[in-house]
């Protein structure tokens, strides 16, 4: 390698180091930030919280690893432009892509790097993290209620319109269907506010329920006075629940049972899941579309008709109906309608089992893409970013840095966009994924050619050219006489 090769990528991984420490660091602070909720209040050990933050990393180098090779290489190279650098190279003979091609092989480098890092320890540090989360979000019990939905906590199904306090440990509007022996949930509670009252240091949670009702379902052994459905109704000032919690209590931070997510795969996971999930779903399609048709009756349509029972002579504009009597009629088209208010709740109900499915096997195509589209990202990204950096001439934290986020933000806003869109089917899971990066290819050959060729970022003058042309036959701009 020569002098020159080395001086470059040295600059290049001073500054690539740095940048990706400092990103780092802050993408760090704004995910304790996201979930600061989940850790606090919970005596958690300073162990798990570090495990927490190192699980989730790998999870930012995504986001991180592609702005960094931005920011780096417009700032590297901007420098170079900066201190005149490229002058002394380009009046020595070295052009621009003499420069860059010790760097080539180094991004390549790291391009590879981050499909293995992206198809290997992100899908286990997300194993990691999600039943880590999972494991933090059993001990603090107020998690597993949450509000205008019945949750199913101890032997009791509770539902609260409302949850306050430090820790949620107050309730409003409290609703409680207690389980018991008997088939069936015949204990009814309702109260107008409650609290939780417990630590995790105990296997029992005290729920106090104030100004409330209790009603019971009496089930009687005679089925004649159990048709009145008898109940005894008290209402209270103050009522206390104890809830085993030992099951919430009694968590191992180490268990890993939950794994079944996109995110936790890597590629050959993620093809065999697409290639299940894909026959599965066009299996239900099948039975579905064979069920429907068998509803309709047309398979059994000539074994029903009998043209010896009917008269079939009808006249012009006469509707099917008219051919049986008004009794038969009105039967016929009860049981028709009955059967299409039926087939349209049923074909709904599918409908949206389909969407479920379908969504599903877009999020796995998405995230198998995801791999190969990061890779591709690094490497197209720093053929934005060096030509860039080599026109605007700037270094330093400030130009480059507003460029590079504007850049990467139209590039990641543009990704997110597009999965979403691709979820549901409207766009296709493949062009979704590599459409950010497909827009940033011919950005990159664009600069590249204006930065090889010493042209500015734009040109202009070529712009107005054919303007001044035609303004000149017109006759309005004069041109000077020649000097002979």
């Amino acid at each position: 390698m020569k002098i020159l090769d080395k001086y470059i990528l040295a600059s290049f991984l001073k500054t690539f180091f740095t940048v990706f420490i400092i990103l780092m660091f802050i993408f760090v602070l704004q995910t304790i930030w996201l979930y600061i909720g989940e850790l606090a209040g919970k005596d958690l050990d300073v162990e798990i919280i570090l495990k927490f933050l190192l699980y989730f990393s790998p999870k930012l180098v995504p986001l991180v690893l592609p702005l960094t090779i931005l920011l780096t290489s417009i700032m590297t190279f901007g420098s170079f432009a900066e201190n005149y650098e490229f002058a002394a190279m380009k009046s020595s003979g070295i052009s621009l892509q003499r420069a860059m091609s010790g760097l080539t092989i180094f991004i390549f480098l790291v391009s590879l790097t981050a499909f293995f890092f992206s198809n290997n320890v992100i899908p286990a540090a997300e194993f990691k993290s999600i039943n880590l989360r999972r494991n933090i979000a059993k001990l603090k019990p107020a998690m597993a209620i949450s509000e205008d939905i019945f949750n199913e906590v101890g032997d009791i199904n509770i539902k609260v319109d409302e949850k306050s306090g430090d820790n949620d440990q107050y309730l409003t509007d409290i609703i409680i269907h207690k389980k018991s022996a008997r088939s069936g949930n015949y204990t009814v509670m309702k109260a107008t506010e409650g609290e939780l009252v417990g630590s995790t240091d105990s296997d029992v949670l005290s729920l106090v329920l104030k100004d409330g009702n209790y009603y019971d379902e009496i089930q009687p052994n005679d089925a004649a006075k159990r048709r009145n459905k008898p109940y005894a109704k008290s209402y209270f000032e103050e009522y206390v629940i104890n809830i085993d919690l030992s099951e919430f209590n009694n968590v191992d931070m180490e268990d890993e049972n939950y794994h079944s997510t996109q995110g936790m795969l890597n590629t050959s996971e993620l093809r065999e899941s697409i290639d299940s999930f894909s026959t599965t779903y066009n299996e239900q399609v099948k039975v579905f579309r064979e069920s429907m048709f068998n509803r309709t009756g047309a398979a059994t349509l000539n074994l029903n008709y009998r043209p010896a029972d009917i008269d079939t002579t009808s006249k012009i504009g006469e509707s099917v109906l008219d051919l049986y009597d008004a009794q038969q009629a009105s039967q016929i088209a009860g049981f028709a309608t009955s059967s299409a208010e039926a087939a349209l709740s049923h074909m709904n109900l599918k409908k949206e089992e389909f969407k479920t499915s379908f969504r599903q096997i877009n999020k796995f195509e998405i995230a198998l893409h995801e791999k190969y589209a990061l890779a591709a990202a690094c490497f197209v990204l720093f053929f934005v970013g060096a030509p860039l950096g080599a026109i605007i001439r700037k270094g330093g934290m400030g130009l480059p840095m507003v460029i590079a986020i504007l850049l990467f933000l139209t590039y990641h806003f543009i990704g997110i966009f597009a999965k979403n869109s691709a979820e549901d089917g409207s766009v296709s899971p493949f062009i979704a994924t590599w459409l950010p990066t497909a827009i940033m290819l011919p950005l990159g050959i664009f600069l590249t050619y204006r930065a090889t060729t010493d042209q500015g970022l734009f040109a202009f003058d070529n712009l107005f050219e054919p303007f001044k042309r035609l303004l000149k036959k017109a006759g309005i701009i004069k041109t000077k006489d020649k000097i002979d």
